[in-house]
C-alpha cells in the first residue's frame, strides 16, 4: 500500500517533533560522529547484517537535519527503477523526513516493522516507494547521559518476520556498540 505525495505540511507530521536535535548535533560533533564514514563502523553493519540475515544494515546518527549512515552494509546496490525511470541510489545521506529511524530516535524505543505496509503511518514514507523497503527493525544508541544518538537498524525490500530473536538481537547490538563507542572516546581504544 502507497500513498500519493502529501501535502507538504502533512508530511513533516508523518516525522517525530525531536526537541534533543540541537543538543544531538553538538554530542555527536564532539564525538566525532556524523559527518564521516567510519571503515570499524562499516564492519560493525556487516556483523548486525550477518546476524540478523538482512540485505541492508546500518549505523545511523541524526542531526537537527538529516541522517548520516556512519556505518553501512549494502548486500546489493539498489537498482529499483522508479516511476519516473531514475534508480534512486543507496547512499550515505538520507532526509531526516524519510525512514524510521528519527521515530526511534525520539521514541527512544526499538521498533520492529515485519511489513511497513500493515502500518500506515509508515507505509506512506518516501523510502518505501523510492527503495522498495517493506520490513524494518532499529534500536536507539542511547549514551551514559541518556541521549538517543542514532539508530542500529536492518531493512529489506520483503516483509520479514523479524520475531523476539530479531528484537533482542538488534537491543543488544545496539547496547554493544554505544559501550564501543564510548569506550573509544575515554580511552582512545578502536572500535572494534
Amino acid at each position: 500500500m502507497s500513498y500519493g505525495p502529501p501535502h507538504p505540511v502533512a508530511r513533516l507530521l508523518l516525522t517525530p517533533e525531536d526537541k534533543e536535535a540541537p543538543a544531538r548535533a553538538q554530542r555527536l560533533l564532539r564525538l566525532g560522529l556524523g559527518d564521516h564514514a567510519d571503515p570499524a563502523l562499516d564492519v560493525f553493519a556487516d556483523h548486525l547484517a550477518e546476524l540478523t540475515g538482512a540485505p541492508y544494515a546500518m549505523v545511523n546518527f541524526i542531526d537537527e537535519n538529516r541522517q548520516f549512515f556512519a556505518g553501512l552494509h549494502a548486500q546489493h546496490r539498489v537498482t529499483l527503477t522508479r516511476a519516473d525511470d531514475s534508480k534512486p541510489e543507496l547512499g550515505r545521506h538520507m532526509e531526516r523526513d524519510h525512514g524510521f529511524c528519527p521515530h526511534v530516535v525520539v521514541r527512544r524505543k526499538a521498533l520492529v516493522l515485519e511489513d511497513v505496509c500493515d502500518y500506515p503511518r509508515f507505509a506512506g514514507n518516501p523510502i518505501v516507494d523510492e527503495f522498495g523497503i517493506r520490513s524494518y527493525m532499529g534500536a536507539p544508541l542511547i549514551d551514559s547521559t541518556g541521549m538517543a544518538l542514532g539508530t542500529v537498524c536492518v531493512v529489506d525490500v520483503e516483509p520479514r518476520p523479524w520475531g523476539r530473536a530479531g528484537l533482542d538481537t538488534i537491543k543488544a547490538t545496539a547496547v554493544d556498540l554505544m559501550s564501543r563507542l564510548e569506550r573509544r572516546q575515554a580511552d582512545g581504544l578502536p572500535l572494534l
